[in-house]
């Protein structure tokens, strides 16, 4: 497989203009560089290395104990598997909650290490000004919402997010903070060991 860049690559402008035009957006996660590989020759749109890897990869019981030097080891994985996709790396717990100057220095690893497309940051109105620093440094971010597995012992537990018109207005606002704040994107997770 060709490994160069070249004009059929997904980029945060042509994702963009996908969801504009109301095409599907596939997406997936992967953690090492043969399902990377996989996924990129299966016309993959979007694939998150994402904190899961934490439980999924390594058998934790959380994703809370996954470090920024793992999560830069599997984009770097994942990006020499991928010549297509738009590669995006999930900041871990505690690498963007500290303060605005840690959370461009931990993304920046991503970029200038892993040559990644684009971060991922959980939280809402909370984290919109992190978020348009990091834009406005260069840095696409992709937002998520919901069932926020960093945020764990808060909630309790995994549990369906969003189930009362309150806390669906809260989420609507939180969305709306991030998007002002200049995400590209919005993972919006509800589903939990309760869902049906």
């Amino acid at each position: 497989m060709d490994k160069t860049k070249n004009s059929t690559n997904i980029t945060v402008p042509k994702i963009i203009g996908m969801k504009k035009r109301g095409e599907k957006i596939v997406a997936l996660t992967a953690y090492d560089y043969l399902f990377a590989s996989i996924l990129d020759q299966s016309y993959v749109d979007l694939i998150l290395v994402g904190d899961s890897a934490s439980m999924v990869f390594a058998g934790q019981k959380t994703t809370l104990p996954y470090t920024m030097d793992e999560a830069v080891y599997h984009c770097k994985s994942v990006r020499r598997g991928v010549s297509r996709a738009l590669v995006v790396a999930d900041m871990p717990f505690m690498s963007f909650q500290v303060n605005p100057e840690e959370t461009i220095k931990n993304a920046g690893r991503f970029f200038k290490e892993a040559e990644v497309d684009a971060v991922k940051m959980e939280g809402g109105e909370t984290i919109a000004p992190t978020i348009r620093k990091l834009v406005n440094s260069g840095m696409p971010v992709m937002g998520h919402l919901g069932l926020m597995p960093q945020s764990i012992r808060n909630l309790g537990g995994y549990s369906v997010q969003g189930k009362t018109d309150e806390h669906a207005q809260w989420l609507l606002k939180d969305a709306k903070a991030v998007e002002n704040a200049g995400a590209f994107c919005l993972v919006l997770s509800r589903f939990g060991k309760d869902s049906s």
